[in-house]
């Protein structure tokens, strides 16, 4: 595995200028060796039940490999917690799911953040690095039915059903694949949007993470997995990632041993691939590997055309 932090360059590290006292500490040595005092190590997070549950896990791996240190949970709302009368497409902001956070971590108030990899946006803020990037689970995307539908497929449903996601990236590449059906806008947590599938006929399926699914335990409402002829799923979906102060090489330095090394050569490579795309000018660039960009009426388009819209998706095709 590389140095501590070297793989979060590829991940969206913020440069910084300078070294820091203790880089090359050993991760694995007690507190005393390694540069962390005996204060408590704090742990941002947010308030949902399954970013609790992606977090307590986290904290977990460290006091196995950390066992004389204290950590503390920090929970807060973000943006995205608190806006749920409006599709995320529409709110126009990076970091829905993120800022909160990262305001606390540059305040102090926090010694590293843990996120769902594919909310944190391809560049991060300056000052920040994602100093680990834990094993990841199922990265695909999952359908979970109405109970009186327990048992189909998407392809059964009848026409116009009523598919609920909070994801333009997962409606237009499933309204593409399956035009019978009609796609609606579903906000709030995991819990929230579950319960809105089961209480009430609004929707016939919602789509979610298989991910969260299975971390949070509830695996057995998953009635279809999308693979990725109908649904290619986000980039760093299924991943944890901790971010941390680029300077604070003690908390770097402590991290890094949650590297996956495999999940990490992946993720490097989705969110480069998603950044270069976003960002360049090149039209050879923006139609490499077959890309697919599905706009809000689904229909095939010049990625010119509509890339950097906030009413656009990209569909990569590997």
């Amino acid at each position: 595995m590389a140095e501590p932090g070297a793989a979060a360059v590829g991940l969206g590290r913020a440069e910084s200028g300078g070294g820091a006292d203790g880089a090359g500490a050993d991760p694995l040595l007690p507190r005393e060796e390694n540069g962390v005092d005996g204060r408590a190590i704090r742990v941002g997070t947010r308030r949902s039940q399954l970013a609790r549950i992606q977090t307590d896990s986290v904290v977990m791996m460290l006091r196995e490999l950390y066992p004389d240190l204290h950590f503390e949970i920090v929970a807060m709302s973000t943006t995205g917690d608190k806006i749920l009368d409006t599709a995320l497409s529409k709110i126009g902001e990076k970091s829905l799911f993120t800022k909160e956070l990262e305001n606390a971590l540059e305040r102090n108030e926090v010694d590293l953040v843990v996120h769902s990899l594919k909310d944190l946006p391809t560049s991060l803020p300056p000052g920040f690095t994602i100093g680990a990037v834990c094993k990841r689970e199922n990265p695909l995307d999952a359908v979970v039915f109405h109970p009186k539908n327990c048992g189909k497929t998407l392809s059964l449903l009848p026409e116009k059903s009523v598919i609920g996601t909070s994801s333009l990236r997962r409606a237009a590449q499933l309204k593409k694949k399956f035009p019978h059906l009609e796609f609606r806008d579903i906000r709030g947590n995991l819990n929230t949007r579950l319960k809105k599938l089961d209480e009430k006929e609004d929707f016939s399926a919602i789509i979610l993470a298989a991910a969260g699914l299975k971390r949070i335990g509830w695996e057995n409402r998953i009635g279809q997995l999308l693979g990725p002829e109908d649904c290619l799923y986000a980039v760093g979906q299924g991943a944890l990632a901790v971010e941390v102060r680029a300077k604070d090489q003690e908390i770097l330095n402590m991290v890094s041993a949650l590297h996956d090394a495999d999940t990490v050569l992946c993720c490097i490579a989705e969110r480069a691939f998603m950044k270069h795309l976003s960002t360049s000018e090149s039209k050879r660039a923006r139609r490499v590997m077959g890309r697919v960009v599905c706009s809000l009426n689904f229909s095939e388009a010049s990625a010119l055309n509509v890339l950097g819209r906030s009413l656009s998706v990209s569909c990569f095709v590997f």
